[in-house]
């Protein structure tokens, strides 16, 4: 199935997480920093040390996950809260300490699905085909795809990009000190280490933590990407590049599961069909995609937030 790195409109990006992971404190500091908006250079101006309390090079590293997340934005030099950012964030937001399985989820989201910030995520979620892989593979792997599409990037810097997706998503116990800090993202257990010898592999499974409302907002967003035709089917939901199924990592069966019970998380919007074999979701009516995020928080819509 093809891929979002097959377009010729998309270009790699492997560098400006400063080579650190996210931190699970970060996404709060940043978004506090531009909730009204604030010139690009707020990261990297000196005052951007005692303003985040970290060093120059992990405050660089904050706006570049605060971006990957899409929770912030970035135009004209200008960098301010996406309306997904404010949803989650403010003060008064949904989850702004991210206390919630949820919104963990939702980062993942944003960082697996869309090549555009973390394209060694998304390659390894989307395009690698095993479960189990191995790391110098993965960068081998990546190089080829960096030549055939004409992108800047060295060996080196693939080397660090894979270093950092694999922190990010890998738990590692008893290790002392900062760095040992727990990336946020390794909270999910997609993966996990397989064998010495650089090799991982992916978890796959139902995800009891991952709530309904949030599956139905990948689910929007990948049917969008697609063209928003008026049915979608259960293969394309598993198993396409930027699918839910692929990008949380959940068995056919788990995804059956949560399709059967879409009509209800979606007030009826969508419904599910199995006719003479032909298991599919049919979109009867348009979903508010944020209002499927408010549902995952336990309000009926995102007029809770936005009012």
């Amino acid at each position: 199935m093809k891929h979002a790195l097959s377009d010729s409109d998309v270009r790699g990006q492997f560098a400006g997480h400063e080579t650190f992971p996210l931190r699970l404190l970060w996404l709060k500091k940043a978004y506090d920093a531009v909730r009204q908006g604030a010139p690009s250079g707020t990261f990297q101006e000196q005052s951007a040390i005692a303003r985040f309390g970290v060093g120059r090079n992990m405050a660089v590293s904050m706006r570049y996950w605060g971006l990957a997340t899409a929770f912030l934005e970035e135009e004209e030099r200008i960098i301010r809260p996406t309306k997904l950012g404010d949803a989650i964030l403010a003060d008064d937001g949904f989850d702004p300490y991210l206390e919630r399985p949820a919104t963990v989820w939702l980062a993942h989201w944003s960082v697996a699905s869309n090549p555009e910030w973390t394209t060694t995520a998304y390659f390894a979620f989307n395009v690698l085909s095993a479960i189990e892989f191995d790391t110098g593979n993965l960068i081998d792997e990546l190089l080829t795809l960096v030549k055939a599409r004409g992108w800047r990037a060295t060996a080196n810097t693939l080397k660090r990009d894979v270093e950092v997706f694999l922190r990010s998503y890998v738990r590692r116990g008893g290790v002392a000190g900062d760095d040992a800090a727990e990336p946020l993202l390794a909270e999910l257990g997609l993966i996990r280490e397989a064998r010495v010898g650089g090799w991982h592999e992916f978890v796959r499974g139902p995800k009891p933590t991952l709530p309904d409302g949030i599956f139905a907002y990948a689910l929007a967003h990948f049917w969008e990407a697609r063209g928003g035709s008026t049915a979608i089917t259960v293969e394309q939901v598993c198993y396409a590049p930027g699918s839910p199924g692929r990008v949380f990592k959940l068995d056919e069966d788990s995804v059956i599961t949560r399709l059967m019970g879409i009509d209800e998380v979606t007030g009826g919007a969508w419904r599910w069909t199995d006719t003479a074999g032909l298991r599919q979701v049919q979109r009867i009516d348009d979903v508010e995609p944020m209002n499927l995020i408010a549902r995952a928080y336990g309000y009926m819509s995102y007029e809770r937030i936005a009012a």
